[in-house]
């Protein structure tokens, strides 16, 4: 089963219909509100305390920096070598409790 992907555009069209009866805003405006968003969220992600940031969104879920361990005998697949991969600080996403309730439902297949 192939992927769906939906990019910007898409979103910004969707928060358009979404909004139809209340606001009327074009798609270019939406993706300028949601450039503003992603930026704010990147920049408290990217700053300098990072590893104490927690972004979190109410029924969403929470966007945390959390850090990684070195480990000093990873293996790279294409070679079999042995390498070191240093300590680094990694984005983190958890569910919120309407989109887990969601994803924990059984599908028919």
């Amino acid at each position: 089963m192939e992927k769906k992907t939906f990019t910007k555009k898409d979103v910004a069209k969707h928060i358009r219909v979404r909004t139809k009866g209340g606001c009327k805003m074009r798609i270019y405006e939406c993706e300028k509100y949601m450039d503003e968003i992603f930026g704010a969220m990147l920049d408290l992600l990217m700053d300098e305390e990072a590893d104490r940031v927690r972004i979190e969104i109410r029924n969403f879920g929470v966007f945390e920096v959390k850090n990684s361990k070195a480990k000093p005998q990873a293996r790279n697949p294409k070679t079999n070598e042995v390498i070191y991969v240093p300590a680094r600080k990694k984005v983190h996403f958890k569910a919120g409790k309407v989109l887990k309730e969601y994803l924990s439902k059984p599908r028919e297949v």
